[in-house]
């Protein structure tokens, strides 16, 4: 006859942490949020500086490397916007902005002679 304790908790389990069922779901944000910061970081961290990193100051990196990228792509964006259509319906370039105000060099080049 095996006794029963009662628990004096009314949670199955006494502790607040991981579960086996959540385990791998940790493990892999985890592993995902380490492989983009250095991914991402440009080669500035390596991995046992991230995961030996206090978990708020990983968050925090992660985040300002998230908010640069998206930033980056949406100038990118921007930029391509206006520039979308390179050629006409008659079959012409459309030149780029600065090449509309280009002057020609005041220069000229000669040929080197042979000797």
């Amino acid at each position: 006859m095996v006794l029963r304790r009662a628990s004096k908790y009314q949670l199955i389990l006494a502790f607040f942490g991981l579960t086996y069922n959540i385990i791998p779901e940790f493990r892999v944000s985890l592993f995902t949020s380490i492989h983009e910061i250095i991914f991402h970081g440009n080669g500035g961290y390596d991995y046992d500086t991230i995961y030996n990193m206090p978990i708020w100051l990983r968050k925090f990196t992660f985040n300002k490397l998230k908010e640069h990228y998206e930033k980056q792509n949406e100038n990118v964006k921007r930029s391509q916007d206006g520039n979308s259509k390179k050629i006409t319906e008659n079959g012409k370039v459309v030149s780029p902005e600065f090449l509309k105000n280009a002057q020609p060099p005041t220069y000229t080049t000669t040929k080197a002679s042979k000797k």
